[in-house]
């Protein structure tokens, strides 16, 4: 198929095949959505433990952490396409599976396996996107990122719906009819790439050392927040700084090709994501700790007060290509940090001042529209600068940062928040919320550092 990346408009055909791959990611956080949402009930009809039915989230999402980094290799070896293919047709096989489970036991064993599939259909996607959008991937992400975000807005409607008329086997049941139409889509729509196949040799001492190491570390750092998983979170430390050590000296062999961070451009945006990914995450952890505990709001008016960031990066979002084709990825991304840092500062002025729903809904707002902003020129910028056959190895190197930097903001900021929160540091109240969103205005500024260093045009490479 043609994708006439230097042209001033994008292959109508692109588009069928933008729409196809989005199925993929779009079902697997639907999933995720209405999983979370359930977990109660689930729990209950399986009479289980909390401890025990946590880990059907936590299970699947270990295991999508150990899956992440075969993503490139496994492009390489297989083919984007049938790659595809296979996850799809196994995360909706083990979708059935799930549904079919009589224990707890058996439901995260399932969930384990759905991970396995679930952790390749999010980079897969991105790197299917860039190889058809080419220069147009802002204007291609903004568009293909809005249906992906009404999965959080409509999971919970459709878990209610699903419990209300039916028993829980079905929030797993409902993505049979999904995958199997998704599947045969992709048989017939997606571009054949098997030109682009090289039989690379499998780096098994870097699986071994990245994908448990990774896994050790994301889940030790979830638990330092509990004051738990320290030796975790030690061992994957170990096992990550073996595997920089392993692929520095392997370079083009090993699992993860580090020598991609040599292109200037590309570590520029993967510097820039990680720190604005760990900003979107801490956020979301804070502004709702301190409405309910520094404000006293209830829960379900918190719920619909947190609505209006949704709103604003649904909105900047089937814009932003226009935008960033006007002003260049550099002004755009840097504007929306700098938004981001003004929808921040008024939580400061009303931790002093008392809360304001009026000043909360337009600071959210901005923030929604300025996390959008970063995000979107950023990534294309980092796709952009890598060559073609290496987009497999750049989806999952991407992947890998932007995991790594919501759960290193939200841990650090956790800790914070618990000791200018407490009584014995004599802080009560919103004011102990002051150092931790100054904290937070400090990392967005850290992104506005490497922001301003991004490209001021995007620049496809052949």
């Amino acid at each position: 198929m043609k994708t006439d990346t230097d042209s001033s408009k994008l292959d109508p055909g692109a588009w069928k095949v933008i729409g196809v791959v989005l199925l993929g990611p779009l079902m697997a956080q639907m999933d995720s959505t209405i999983v979370n949402v359930s977990l109660s009930n689930i729990r209950e009809s399986l009479n289980a433990s909390i401890a025990s039915a946590q880990w059907i989230i936590s299970g699947y999402l270990l295991a999508l952490a150990l899956m992440l980094p075969l993503n490139g290799w496994l492009v390489d070896r297989l083919g984007a396409k049938r790659l595809y293919i296979g996850c799809f047709t196994l995360f909706t096989l083990t979708s059935a599976l799930c549904g079919a489970a009589h224990t707890m036991d058996q439901l995260i064993g399932a969930r384990l396996l759905q991970g396995v599939a679930g952790g390749l259909l999010a980079p897969l996607t991105q790197m299917m996107i860039a190889r058809v959008a080419g220069r147009h991937m802002a204007r291609v992400i903004g568009y293909s990122a809005t249906p992906i975000l009404l999965a959080p807005t409509f999971g919970p409607i459709v878990a209610g719906a699903i419990l209300k008329y039916a028993s829980w086997p079905w929030l797993f049941y409902v993505n049979l009819p999904v995958g199997i139409i998704a599947v045969v889509l992709a048989m017939y729509v997606l571009p054949h790439d098997g030109a682009l196949i090289q039989r690379r040799r499998f780096d098994g001492l870097g699986f071994l050392l990245i994908s448990p190491g990774l896994a050790c570390f994301l889940y030790g750092i979830e638990q330092t927040a509990h004051h738990e998983g320290n030796g975790f979170l030690i061992f994957g430390i170990i096992l990550l700084t073996s595997f920089v050590w392993h692929a520095y000296r392997k370079k083009e062999k090993a699992l993860i090709d580090l020598e991609m961070f040599k292109i200037r451009i590309f570590t520029t945006a993967a510097i820039t994501q990680f720190i604005s990914n760990g900003v979107m995450y801490a956020g979301q952890f804070l502004i709702p700790l301190y409405l309910t505990l520094g404000c006293g709001l209830s829960a379900e008016r918190v719920g619909w007060l947190l609505a209006p960031m949704g709103i604003g990066m649904m909105f900047i979002y089937p814009f932003m290509g226009a935008v960033t084709d006007r002003f260049g990825c550099r002004a755009v991304a840097t504007g929306g940090v700098l938004m981001n840092i003004l929808g921040t500062l008024p939580f400061v002025w009303m931790i002093h001042h008392g809360f304001s729903a009026p000043w909360l809904a337009i600071t959210l707002m901005a923030r929604g529209v300025g996390q959008g902003a970063t995000g979107i020129p950023t990534i294309s910028a980092a796709y952009a600068s890598v060559p073609q056959d290496k987009l497999g190895l750049a989806t999952t190197a991407m992947n890998i940062v932007q995991r790594l930097g919501g759960p290193l903001a939200t841990t650090g900021l956790a800790l914070l928040v618990a000791t200018t929160t407490t009584s014995g540091s004599g802080v009560s109240g919103p004011e102990g919320f002051l150092i931790p969103f100054v904290a937070l205005i400090l990392l967005q500024t850290l992104v506005a550092v490497f922001a301003i260093r991004l490209p001021v045009r995007i620049h496809q490479e052949n």
